[in-house]
């Protein structure tokens, strides 16, 4: 079996086995074919590469990529020896005795609560100013209701372009989102959400092109939903007109203002844990340096020895 036959069986175990998504699997083949064009000319390539190779590989990445993606690309390698190793494929897993790299774990970039207001103000304006049965008109309302979405409910951004319509025409206090893993969990609309939401409903279904699609926010791309750089695009452009740095504002820059700003106010970890739909609280953990202030706050006004 060629090196490439053993990527595409170990990406259809993924699928098939663990639920990885096209992104995932995307990102895994990536990962896969860079190893093994960089150990083409060894002996046995990829799937016969031994430690030493391995290492030759991590060391000569180190150099051109961060500690993070060094350390996907190498749980990558993982998991793809592993696989050979349980089919039998190889007797032995080459990567054992690897170290993963390093790396510190940076905090997350947020919006404050001021520069999120003013992005939503911004989209609601350009919305409620588009001239009806325009194009103009049917972007804008949808950059309105997927920015309101985003912040009221902290989606990943692949979760939100790919929402079937059906999720907002049962109940419109309520999402019902397939994350990670396949793993479902309900995510409720603020009333500016629902609203933003209601308006795009309408016009969507204005258009006989886009009220029959299974998709919240269609698209004329592959998928048939709208892709997630495209809203990407959008939303800078949107910060932009709205006064604030287009490098400093991402969908994952929104799900993670949903999250610290739950948590300055009050939020229990654990349900934001729930809702962003991390497995593992330790991965939700990494807001907790936004509760300093109010920790700091809380013993100060009821510690009976503080100052």
């Amino acid at each position: 079996m060629s090196t490439s036959a053993r990527i595409e069986a170990f990406l259809e175990m993924m699928a098939a086995e663990r639920g990885a998504s096209n992104n995932t699997l995307a990102s895994y083949r990536r990962d896969l074919e860079d190893a093994a064009e960089f150990l083409a000319s060894r002996s046995g390539g990829l799937a016969g590469a031994a430690p030493g190779d391995l290492r030759t590989y991590l060391d000569h990445i180190a150099g051109s990529f961060a500690a993070a993606t060094q350390a996907r690309k190498l749980s990558t390698l993982r998991q793809f020896f592993k696989f050979l190793y349980a089919e039998g494929l190889r007797g032995d897993d080459p990567t054992g005795t690897l170290d993963s790299p390093k790396k510190e774990r940076p905090l997350p970039k947020v919006l404050n609560e001021g520069e999120t207001d003013r992005l939503l103000t911004q989209a609601a304006a350009e919305a409620d100013a588009a001239a009806s049965d325009t194009p103009a008109r049917l972007a804008a309302c949808r950059l309105h209701a997927l920015l309101e979405v985003l912040y009221a409910t902290g989606l990943r951004v692949s979760e939100l372009v790919s929402l079937p319509v059906g999720v907002a025409t049962r109940d419109d206090r309520f999402f019902t989102v397939r994350g990670k893993g396949g793993k479902e969990r309900i995510v409720p609309l603020s009333h500016k959400a629902r609203l933003a939401m209601g308006t795009w409903l309408a016009e969507r279904k204005r258009r006989p092109d886009l009220a029959g699609s299974p998709w919240l926010f269609p698209s004329s791309s592959d998928n048939g939903y709208l892709p997630r750089q495209v809203f990407a695009r959008e939303l800078k452009a949107l910060a932009a007109r709205a006064g604030i740095p287009a490098a400093k504002v991402s969908p994952h820059v929104l799900r993670h203002a949903f999250a610290s700003h739950l948590l300055q106010n009050g939020a229990d970890l654990r349900a934001v844990q729930q809702l962003l739909g991390h497995s593992d609280i330790s991965t939700t953990q990494i807001y907790t340096h936004v509760l300093e202030k109010r920790l700091v706050e809380l013993v100060q006004k009821h510690h009976p020895l503080a100052d």
